[in-house]
């Protein structure tokens, strides 16, 4: 494919994001229709996809409006590109640009690919960090693997990636994290992942497991374990109990296959409280998912305020039930990829007023400026 039939190629499948369907899916159907189209062409319209819609609302303004050929022309000019060889009509190329197609530069919120509604809490949220935050979000995330230290250390990990033409180095933002900057799509069919010395986690993510004093022989539970990635984090640490409990178990399918590989060994639950108290409960809470928007960029422009009030009920009930099955003296890991205070510092304070007996040892904000996704963590303690 040429560079301008990747353009139309992804005009069309944006066309149908913005028409309600879930981008992996246009992706997917993309892709199973244009049988034409190789591994780099589909690899490269994937990344055009995904680049437009982290920088929806900007890009709509300079191309003219929210449609797939006004993104695709607006990702463009944001990059001063030639766009009048590319949108020539010739082959499969986009038509040429007419009239309607002018854009205009965008300003505040919407340069910031910023909802409006959601704007003044990031603000206060963010502070002075709010605009780079923001444009942050604008681009890309790294790729990052954890290193499964059960398995081998750093150094043997960032050799065994090497020999398959991985590049990866530490980042300081966790004693596990590497991150990959060259050929990261080669990952998963790697001899590292597949004998279980990396996972695929992101920087913040495993932070957020080193903040938790784990100790051998306490009993660990990942009250809202999703795929378990932060399960298998926990469960890389000598001799601990890991449990493991989502409320949609589905979630979980592959957490046995995965800890397998990793060597480790976690039993998941279905009634957590029956096999009750815990040292400590990890709760990774559903949230708007504002710290992971380069990586979910519909999330942003999907989120609702009433989304944001149903999902803190949500997070309060969890903690409240995760609290009831911690150990005297024991900790409630409480956990967001959010960067929102209404989600984070707030929940945690109505948490303490709702439960005088219990202390907050640990709050800490993590954002992309710090190299990974946004992550929030606080540890409670259990006085009695």
């Amino acid at each position: 494919m040429t560079p301008a039939a990747r353009l139309s190629a992804a005009i069309d499948i944006l066309d149908r994001i913005l028409a309600g369907a879930p981008a992996e899916q246009a992706l997917t159907n993309w892709g199973r229709a244009s049988r034409f189209a190789g591994s780099g062409d589909r690899h490269s319209v994937r990344d055009i996809v995904y680049d437009t819609l982290r920088c929806q609302r900007s890009f709509a303004a300079l191309g003219g409006g929210l449609t797939g050929r006004g993104l695709v022309l607006g990702g463009l000019r944001d990059k001063s590109a030639d766009v009048a060889e590319l949108f020539s009509g010739a082959g499969h190329a986009p038509a040429p640009i007419t009239d309607q197609d002018q854009g205009v530069t965008p300003q505040s919120y919407t340069a910031l690919d910023c909802p409006d509604w959601l704007g003044p809490q990031l603000q206060d949220s963010l502070g002075a960090d709010f605009e780079a935050v923001l444009n942050a979000l604008r681009h890309r995330a790294p790729v990052f693997v954890r290193v499964n230290l059960a398995r081998g250390g750093l150094d043997q990990a960032i050799v065994a990636l090497a020999a398959e033409s991985i590049t990866a180095r530490p980042h300081p933002l966790a004693k596990t994290a590497l991150e990959v900057t060259e050929n990261a799509r080669k990952i998963q069919t790697s001899q590292a992942y597949l004998h279980g010395l990396i996972e695929l986690q992101d920087a913040a993510s495993q932070a957020v497991i080193e903040q938790i004093a784990l100790q051998p022989g306490m009993r660990v539970l990942d009250l809202c374990a999703g795929g378990g990635g932060k399960t298998l984090a926990l469960a890389a640490h000598p001799d601990l109990a890991v449990f493991a409990h989502d409320a949609d178990l589905r979630r979980m399918r592959d957490l046995p296959v995965r800890a397998q590989r990793a060597g480790a060994k976690v039993t998941v639950t279905e009634n957590p409280e029956k096999t009750a108290p815990y040292d400590v409960v990890l709760t990774d809470v559903p949230c708007s998912g504002s710290g992971s928007w380069r990586r979910d960029p519909m999330g942003k422009w999907a989120l609702t305020q009433a989304d944001l009030t149903r999902l803190s009920a949500l997070q309060a009930a969890i903690m409240d039930r995760a609290a009831a099955m911690v150990a005297p003296k024991g900790q409630l890991a409480y956990a967001t990829c959010s960067m929102l205070r209404c989600e984070n510092e707030q929940q945690v304070a109505a948490f303490l007023q709702r439960h005088p007996t219990w202390r907050a040892d640990l709050q800490r904000r993590f954002t992309p400026l710090d190299g990974g996704d946004g992550f929030f963590c606080a540890l409670l303690t259990r006085d009695i």
